[in-house]
């Protein structure tokens, strides 16, 4: 019997925000069919690569990026969500995307990004990206090898999934902000918004200084509750039966589907916007608030389409 030996970069690991360990928990799970049989190796796509350590897994026979927004056009400046150099190429070896994503719009690949990924890129295996303006920034620089399979949180939000999740208002909502992108006008204009139609309003802290942000923006008047900034925390939230998502961490809202509860997600970035235009789910955006109190007392379908045929074609390739 031939057991494998696979690398897997992950986001989550030295990762304090929650929502990289959503979308590597799904990443594991996607791949189960290949690690329940393997020998496996993680390291973290946060911290450098060490020579010492990675010395060893040199005649391994896959290496895959487990989603996130690890890639970016300027990899030759200090800030790289994906730690890598261009002379460790030999060290992080021919690796595969798993439902990878691009850091921000206007950030398209330099000279040393367009050499850098087309070494470390698998040429012999089809790559799986979240959404559309990643596989064209790929495509940019001669990677074509790709599909969009949408981030691997989203593959079980099939049509018989969403299907299940009730369109109609909960009684609560559980909401998030975002510490690294605010916008305190329309942030508190959302909290009042939710204080306003919601009995409980939670509020899960996905990153370190999420509730520093909140507490610079409301006063003692607005009942909002905390939820502890752990994935079984907000999971027990969202296992009730009465709430529903509203906020600004995408991977949050995406939480919220996994669990069949209706999710809004407040757009702030480009992550938000192409899983919107590729995928359709729902999205209002942050200086559109406006119709924000109108939308949440309509009938609301989580009618997300999912890419089915790509997440199947980029799987069959290891069976």
């Amino acid at each position: 019997m031939d057991f494998k030996k696979i690398v897997l970069y992950n986001p989550a690991i030295s990762s304090l925000n929650m929502g990289d360990h959503i979308i590597a928990e799904a990443a594991k799970d996607q791949l189960s069919f290949m690690l329940n049989d393997a020998f496996t190796v993680e390291v973290s796509s946060h911290l450098p690569i060490s020579r010492m350590y990675m010395r060893h897994t040199k005649d391994f026979d896959y290496r895959f990026v487990c989603g996130s927004n690890l890639l970016r056009g300027k990899m030759n400046r200090l800030f790289r969500q994906w730690d890598i150099r261009l002379d460790q190429v030999d060290l992080v070896g021919e690796s595969i995307l798993v439902g990878t994503g691009w850091w921000q719009y206007g950030d398209d690949p330099n000279a040393y990004t367009k050499l850098l990924y087309n070494k470390i890129l698998s040429k012999n295996h089809i790559h799986s990206v979240r959404d559309n303006y990643t596989k064209q920034q790929l495509e940019s620089i001669g990677i074509t090898n790709v599909l969009n399979t949408a981030c691997p949180t989203m593959w079980k939000l099939t049509e018989e999934h969403c299907s299940k999740i009730d369109t109609h208002k909960k009684k609560n909502v559980v909401f998030t902000l975002t510490d690294y992108n605010r916008d305190e006008v329309n942030d508190l204009k959302l909290i009042e918004i939710l204080c306003r139609n919601y009995e409980n309003v939670y509020y899960w802290i996905q990153g370190t200084k999420d509730f520093e942000y909140i507490s610079s923006l409301i006063q003692s008047s607005l009942p909002v509750q905390f939820v502890a900034p752990t994935l079984k925390a907000y999971d027990h939230i969202l296992d009730q039966d009465d709430v529903e998502y509203i906020g600004t961490r995408l991977h949050g809202g995406i939480r919220a589907l996994q669990k069949s509860r209706r999710a809004i997600i407040i757009g702030i970035d480009n992550r938000a916007v192409e899983k919107q235009k590729d995928f359709n789910i729902s999205v209002v955006n942050r200086s559109e608030l406006d119709g924000l109190e109108e939308l949440i007392h309509q009938p609301l379908s989580m009618d997300i389409r999912i890419p089915e045929k790509e997440i199947l074609e980029w799987k069959n390739q290891f069976k």
